[in-house]
């Protein structure tokens, strides 16, 4: 074996125990958040090993009847219309908005994807306010409305993400289709919405995640208890006053993570694929 065969086994391994070390301690917490979901109340900050000693599903049991009267059954079916509405409204119509951007010439196309592209930096907290204000006199507070509604306008890195993938499809596809007589709908619907496959999913997942997460949104605009999300209805196990049941936060917390974790794994190789094909046509 060469000096330089032995240096790259060495650099191999150095490289594979640097990045083995650093996803075990960003795994950690989770996994202890995890384990801790099977530990008694008492066990839970005893000890930070990840083998618990005494096993018990108490935590899952006692976690999804909740109060009795409201399970963890209603609040699942909140997040997943709240979440699958909002995630097709954001994904349809930032497609088509993306179509008008890279295929529809119009006076200001350029000004206005400027002005669409600027408000990626805008932050939450600065229309926070004024939206409330207005879906208040809209009558729409305590409803999912505001949760959703906004996101049928598209999202911003949504349609980014879509025009560098329309900017990449040869226009002769559109020249040759409207000489067959489509208008820019068809061309739209048949001929290139299933050639941004993988921007499509790509922003499917990225908004699930996000709104399956969100917390300040349903904080904000929902009061009755029986129209909470998962996530807000896990602060209710929260009592400062009193005490914290932390091992049914932990059995619901990890409960939360299942759909997201079940979609990345399905379609991790989409999500690389959407953002490496992107960035090399941007």
């Amino acid at each position: 074996m060469t000096k330089i065969q032995s240096r790259r086994i060495r650099d191999t391994v150095i490289f594979h125990a640097v990045v083995l070390f650093i996803g075990i301690f960003m795994l950690y917490p989770l996994l202890w958040m995890m384990i801790g979901s099977f530990k008694p109340a008492r066990d839970i900050f005893g000890s930070i090993s990840l083998i618990p000693k005494n096993f018990t599903l108490q935590n899952y049991i006692r976690g999804w009847r909740y109060n009795g009267s409201t399970t963890f059954t209603t609040f699942y079916k909140n997040s997943f219309i709240v979440t699958g509405f909002a995630t097709l409204g954001a994904v349809l119509s930032s497609a088509l908005v993306a179509y008008g951007f890279s295929r529809i010439k119009f006076r200001g196309n350029k000004f206005w994807y400027s002005c669409m592209f600027l408000t990626l930096m805008l932050p939450y907290q600065v229309v926070m306010v004024p939206q409330f204000i207005l879906f208040f006199k809209l009558g729409w507070v305590n409803t999912f409305l505001p949760l959703i509604v906004p996101y049928f306008g598209g999202q911003a890195f949504f349609i980014f993400l879509m025009v560098q993938f329309f900017r990449g499809i040869p226009l002769e596809l559109d020249q040759s289709a409207m000489i067959d007589g489509c208008n820019k709908f068809t061309i739209f619907s048949r001929i290139l919405f299933p050639l941004i496959k993988p921007a499509l999913i790509t922003a499917t997942i990225f908004s699930f995640y996000w709104r399956w997460e969100d917390f300040l949104g349903p904080l904000l605009y929902l009061n009755s208890p029986r129209s909470f999300t998962v996530s807000l209805a896990m602060r209710m196990f929260s009592d400062p006053s009193s005490s914290t049941d932390w091992g049914a936060i932990f059995a619901m917390g990890t409960l939360s993570l299942l759909p997201s974790l079940i979609i990345f794994f399905i379609f991790q190789k989409y999500i690389v694929e959407g953002i490496a094909t992107s960035g090399l046509k941007a």
